[in-house]
């Protein structure tokens, strides 16, 4: 509708053009549950619409597990939504959406009825997680200068109440005090649930996502594979699938349009990693991207990632245009001058594909004696400013996000050098 600023008409077009559900043929009531949400004083709510019949505030209810177990419980609330407010209602009937409290347990394709005879609907299945990577609370040197949620504790008990309402989302704590795994269905997850936790306040180390693989009975290893739709502009449809081809992408099916192109192909999960900065970038923000789990299927061999080095803060101190300026020439910059740099702390990328220790805050030594290069003006390149998705791509296996309420920053998960290159040595020799 060209005319108007709002949805209504839309939503004249859904009651014109799309046919009501049909109505049930049985009365008893039931509701298959379809989303979570979580209330401290309530606990879970269970989302979902009403199937058949009707539910009043205080009935005595069923809820049947997957694994056909069957649980009895009192309905304690239920929830309507008028417009973006949540409001507490005393019934409801068949069509109604609405979120049920009462069952602790409730999770998404179970059946709430009346009785226990009943039958379930038929479930929803729910895609494993393919992702996992680790999360733990921030041990830099700047470390509790910008939050407010600094300790494991406070980071354990955020991440349980995420997997509360988010059923996609796994949470386990590993053999390291303050560390914890956190598997999900897909890189955006992570980045999500860290950018909501930075804007909480907390301040956390987030290693680099990795697949989580399978064995077949014989042996084979198998990596997660997904379905992807991509919708891009005619003139980036080559740039596009020479990306999709270094990610072990296989094209199934192309539709041309007039101005655009729907790509849909098989790609490993780890291939994903990365690919939407690599969409936005090459389509200036018009290309349109979505993917759904498939299968697991045979590993598809290497895919190249970051290729060059970094270069590591070697000391600790406040950046200098004077030695940035030395140290560019060495590859790009991440940070500008007048930055409060620590030991360990990735400050670049150097041009060769190793590491480098390089020294940011440098200062200029004044003397009476002129040398050669006095005077010469400092010219220092915009630093590149990474988003948390590309730097969650970006970092290495050895290498962590920083991620605070005003900054991020990459480091090595070891910062002193020579514990670092210790640890490299046990690695190469196989301890």
């Amino acid at each position: 509708h060209e005319t108007s600023t709002t949805m209504e008409p839309l939503y004249e077009a859904i009651i014109e053009h799309i046919p009501a559900p049909p109505k049930s043929d049985v009365s008893y009531f039931q509701m298959l549950v379809s989303n979570l949400d979580y209330s401290d004083y309530l606990g879970r709510i269970a989302y979902g619409r009403i199937v058949s019949g009707r539910i009043n505030h205080g009935d005595s209810v069923v809820r049947i597990a997957k694994d056909g177990r069957r649980e009895r419980a009192n309905v304690t609330a239920i929830f309507s939504h008028q417009g973006l407010q949540k409001i507490e209602i005393k019934h409801a009937s068949e069509g109604d959406i609405v979120g049920i409290t009462g069952f602790e347990d409730a999770f998404i394709g179970e059946t709430i009825t009346d009785t226990e005879e009943r039958m379930p609907l038929p479930f929803m299945d729910i895609d494993p997680p393919t992702i996992t990577m680790k999360m733990c609370i921030n041990d830099s040197p700047l470390a509790g200068r910008e939050g407010k949620l600094l300790t494991a504790r406070q980071v354990r008990e955020r991440l349980i109440r995420e997997t509360r309402t988010n059923v996609s989302i796994m949470v386990a704590d590993t053999e390291v005090a303050g560390h914890f795994e956190i598997k999900v269905r897909g890189e955006m997850q992570i980045a999500i649930l860290v950018e909501q936790m930075r804007r909480e306040g907390f301040e956390i180390l987030v290693s680099r996502p990795e697949v989580i693989y399978q064995k077949s009975d014989d042996g084979t290893l198998l990596e997660p594979m997904e379905t992807l739709y991509v919708d891009v502009p005619s003139e980036n449809l080559g740039d596009i699938l020479q990306s999709l081809a270094s990610r072990k992408a296989d094209i199934i099916n192309m539709d041309h349009q007039t101005h655009t192109v729907v790509v849909q192909a098989i790609v490993p999960t780890r291939g994903l990693i990365g690919f939407e900065t690599d969409l936005v970038n090459a389509t200036k923000g018009h290309g349109i991207m979505s993917h759904l789990f498939k299968e697991y299927a045979p590993y598809k061999g290497e895919i190249p990632t970051r290729s060059n080095g970094v270069l590591v803060a070697m000391e600790g101190g406040i950046s200098t245009s004077y030695a940035l300026d030395m140290v560019q020439e060495r590859g790009r910059l991440f940070i500008g001058p007048q930055e409060e740099i620590y030991e360990g702390m990735i400050i670049g990328e150097n041009s060769r594909n190793d590491d480098m220790p390089v020294n940011p805050c440098r200062a200029k030594k004044l003397t009476n004696m002129r040398s050669q290069g006095d005077g010469k003006g400092i010219s220092l390149q915009p630093p590149i400013k990474m988003s948390l998705e590309r730097a969650l791509e970006y970092i290495a296996p050895d290498e962590y996000v920083e991620a605070t309420p005003k900054n991020l920053r990459l480091r090595k998960k070891i910062l002193d050098a020579n514990q670092r290159k210790r640890a490299g040595q046990k690695i190469v020799a196989g301890v």
